[in-house]
């Protein structure tokens, strides 16, 4: 089992509180002792600056065609061009390092948030939560069309509510506009 940090202290205490609800005592304690240090980083998977520069594997004009697919501005010195290149190969070295995890037996992540069985519960949609949305519907028709009932209109023009038509409040108007009169210049 490996965590690791990442971003703001607040979004890292959020993220381990939800982790904590859903486990008993010692298994907090466990994972309270887990989660105070990381266990790697993300520089470990960046090439290795004490054995030199890797064997480059993007040319120079591989470089140029790559930023001009992408709309980016070629590089105006070569330091800037030797940047690049030094960047997108930690860049490509960093993707080979993921591509060469042995993932055999982990469940693939459907979306990034808790997936725990006390989040899935709490972000589970269903009928409770959805008696409202069903009493604005009702069937008609032959072919039991399911349609929208529509709320009642706000009368009232005193700014409370917006009822969609701003129309209904003007004192005259031509089809789909407001009537502005205006004085003769």
């Amino acid at each position: 089992m490996a965590f690791f940090r990442a971003g703001s202290r607040f979004s890292h205490s959020l993220r381990h509180t939800n982790i904590l609800r859903s486990y008993s005592s010692s298994q907090t304690a466990q994972l309270e002792s887990i989660l105070a240090e990381p266990s790697w980083s993300v520089k470990s998977l960046l090439p290795d600056e004490a054995s030199g520069p890797p064997t480059p594997s993007i040319t120079r004009k591989q470089l140029h065609h790559l930023l001009r697919l992408s709309a980016l501005p070629q590089p105006t010195s070569a330091e800037e061009e030797q940047s690049m290149l030094q960047t997108l190969e930690s860049q490509i070295h960093f993707v080979k390092e993921m591509q060469g995890v042995d993932t055999t037996g982990v469940e693939p992540l459907r979306s990034i948030r808790d997936e725990t069985t006390a989040a899935r519960q709490e972000t589970a949609i269903g009928l409770e939560q959805l008696r409202d949305a069903l009493a604005k519907e009702q069937v008609s028709g032959r072919r039991r069309r399911i349609q929208r009932v529509q709320d009642e209109k706000n009368t009232q023009p005193d700014g409370s509510a917006w009822d969609g038509n701003a129309l209904g409040y003007a004192s005259k108007t031509k089809g789909k506009y407001f009537v502005v009169e205006t004085g003769s210049s």
